[in-house]
């Protein structure tokens, strides 16, 4: 016992001391932007933070707004973001070096002088990438990894690292050293996960561009519920060579590295900067695909398939009322839109997502909190429990929670022979998808975005509500998310007739999670077949003209 309290001791030492740090990079942040302002009284920062980041971008490269004037702006918004918010872990201190050596190498890169937002668990050199992990407190990254070098050589300056949830198989944003991050929008609500560091950051405007993955929604979740736009590309059209992973080296779920930002025309140029020469020579296993202009930049009229509901989440009805008035306006503006029919999506998440993500019945993942001190809750515990534990709750809740049920026989040990028979169903379940999808001649697809943002706390108790996502990184394919509408007070009087497509625990536990959400944004999903991100980005830039 006594060994036991010294070692609980030293933990909350280290989480005292990150705190500390914490603290410390808002007071750097403070007196930075303060010097500035002492030194730059008119600078008009309301009309620099205002800029959309095409505008700002050519600006700062045509030299008639100075680099240090957009970067101390967006220091002192993203200070005000963060003490509302708890969206930062880290200022970048020596971003203000990188600033002063930019202004006298000249305007290079597509993103000359650009402050961008990192989220935590991709490594930047110097900086720890924690994954709200009290274990990899103090061990700074020994280099940058590619997408952070490759947007330093095109002129960007990461200016701040942003919070996540512990293990990053969240979507809430919640861990035991930093605490949790709000929506800016409505404190009460999350700002989604695991990039919700970044949501909540760029979501209160105060940084212009952030660097995020996603593994299930980790970026369309953020986005979504804070009202702006991400971009989860096909696994390997980005290097992921220096960034953290919350389960290592499963293959049935593909993880993917992407933008978030303000609206569509941004991701298109930061995709644009980062697929350069610089991303293939460092990287030689992402392919050499530069940013095809032609597809992004085409007026011809779209083949699109669209559903309403996957039946196996009950969409809110703000979420299907958002694809319906997104039909309608494609529809008007030219537009063929083709029902698509989604089945079995249940067996997906299950079958696919849940037995593949965690083949080893979750040994891996459960490894990750050895010596830890919090836990991710429901999820975390289910994974830890013993085979026959499992086995048993699994029959009790059937009757009562079948989506748990469901679950718990899927957390179980696979042979090597079962996961490569789970490897294959999953690929020719990607093949047919495509077929259907070729068969009705479609170029892109019009989905769901769950949403409005969940209350605070109700993620870890809702893990199946991913299946809008989690689907697109099962089949690999680029999928967006644009912010369409808002909650309206009929969606919120619509909704207390909500019972869901199961009418357990679960789908009780998720109406009350939608509830008290009028005036917040919600989403549409927009998708295309891999390797086509500017397709993808070209109809995101549509629904988000509409």
């Amino acid at each position: 016992l006594l060994l036991r309290w010294r070692r609980r001791r030293g933990l909350w030492r280290k989480v005292a001391e990150a705190q500390q740090r914490q603290e410390r990079s808002l007071v750097q942040m403070e007196t930075a932007a303060r010097r500035f302002r002492e030194q730059h009284p008119s600078v008009n920062v309301v009309s620099i933070l205002s800029l959309p980041l095409l505008e700002l971008s050519k600006k700062l490269r045509d030299g008639s707004l100075p680099p240090d004037y957009v970067f101390y702006a967006y220091v002192g918004k993203a200070l005000q973001i963060a003490t509302e918010t708890n969206c930062i872990t880290e200022y970048l201190q020596e971003s203000e070096t990188q600033l002063r050596k930019a202004k006298l190498a000249g305007r290079q890169g597509l993103l000359y002088g650009v402050p961008v937002s990192i989220k935590d668990s991709i490594n930047c050199q110097g900086h720890d990438s924690t994954m709200g992990f009290i274990k990899y407190l103090n061990k700074p990254a020994a280099e940058d990894s590619v997408v952070v070098q490759v947007l330093r050589r095109q002129g960007a300056i990461p200016f701040v690292k942003t919070n996540v949830p512990q293990s990053l198989i969240s979507y809430d944003c919640k861990n035991i050293i930093f605490g949790q991050t709000c929506n800016p929008l409505l404190y009460t609500k999350t700002s989604g996960g695991s990039s919700g560091g970044e949501g909540a950051l760029i979501g209160g405007g105060g940084s212009i561009l952030g660097i995020g993955t996603d593994v299930g929604g980790s970026l369309r979740f953020p986005a979504a519920f804070c009202g702006i736009c991400a971009l989860k590309p096909t696994g390997n059209r980005l290097s992921k060579r220096g960034i953290m992973s919350g389960v290592v080296g499963q293959k049935a779920v593909a993880a993917a590295v992407g933008p978030i930002a303000k609206d569509v025309e941004s991701l298109a140029l930061c995709l644009r900067a980062l697929l350069c020469e610089d991303m293939f020579s460092l990287d030689s296993t992402v392919p050499p695909l530069p940013f095809n202009e032609e597809v992004y930049s085409s007026t011809q009229p779209l083949r699109i398939g669209y559903y309403e509901t996957d039946f196996f989440t009950m969409p809110s009805p703000s979420m299907r009322r958002a694809v319906r008035e997104t039909k309608e306006l494609l529809e008007e503006a030219g537009h063929t839109l083709v029902p698509f029919e989604l089945t079995n999506v249940d067996y997906v998440i299950f079958n696919f997502c849940v037995r593949g993500m965690f083949a080893d019945g979750g040994t891996s993942f459960v490894k990750k909190f050895k010596g830890e001190m919090d836990s991710t809750g429901m999820f975390f515990w289910l994974a830890k429990s013993p085979h026959w534990l499992k086995t048993l709750l699994s029959w009790i809740a059937k009757p009562f929670v079948r989506s748990i049920s469901f679950y718990l026989r899927q957390l179980s040990n696979i042979t090597v022979d079962e996961v490569w028979s789970l490897h294959h169903e999953i690929e020719g379940f990607c093949h047919q998808f495509i077929a259907q999808w070729k068969k009705l001649n479609l170029d892109v697809m019009l989905c769901p975005m769950l949403g409005p943002a969940l209350g605070i706390g109700y993620p870890g108790k809702l893990s199946v509500a991913v299946s809008y996502t989690m689907l697109y990184n099962t089949l690999d394919f680029p999928a967006g998310v644009v912010p369409v509408t808002m909650v309206t007070d009929e969606d919120e009087e619509e909704l207390k007739g909500y019972k869901g497509y199961y009418q357990d625990w679960w789908d009780r536990t998720l109406a009350k999670a939608f509830h008290g959400s009028v005036g917040m944004p919600v989403a549409v999903q927009c998708v295309a077949l891999p390797w086509q991100e500017e397709l993808c980005l070209r109809f995101m830039k549509e629904v988000e003209t509409l």
